[in-house]
């Protein structure tokens, strides 16, 4: 992988040549294994950041970062684990007390109340 600096108006044109977004180090990127001759103005000229053609062309085992345009899972901070396969919106003996410490329970009743309000 190799980083890139590429100036915002420039964005588009680094997009349509494949270059990627990395959400977590805020920069562009040319993904692994495809060639770096189209961006060779936005190259940085060395650092940190920069990872030699040859190395950037060589396929990885396991990518060293996640691309930002692949479909992650969204997990709220209420998210409960439940121990079986159950509807959470359904009263379980074995969920319920783990859904009321977790304060997934209150949240949902909230969440009931403001609807019926807004149905009213």
């Amino acid at each position: 992988m190799m980083f890139l600096k590429v100036p915002f108006a420039e964005k588009d044109e680094a997009k349509a040549l494949g270059a990627r977004w990395n959400g977590e180090r805020k920069s562009w990127y040319v993904p692994d294994g495809k060639p770096t001759e189209a961006f060779e103005r936005w190259l940085p000229p060395g650092g940190a950041d920069f990872v030699p053609a040859k190395a950037a062309a060589a396929p990885k085992a396991k990518p060293a970062s996640v691309d930002s345009y692949v479909g992650k899972s969204v997990i709220g901070k209420l998210y409960q684990e439940l121990p079986h396969d159950c509807n959470p919106f359904e009263v379980c003996p074995v969920c319920a007390p783990a859904l009321a410490t977790s304060g997934w329970q209150a949240a949902h009743e909230d969440v009931a109340k403001l609807l019926v309000a807004l149905r009213g």
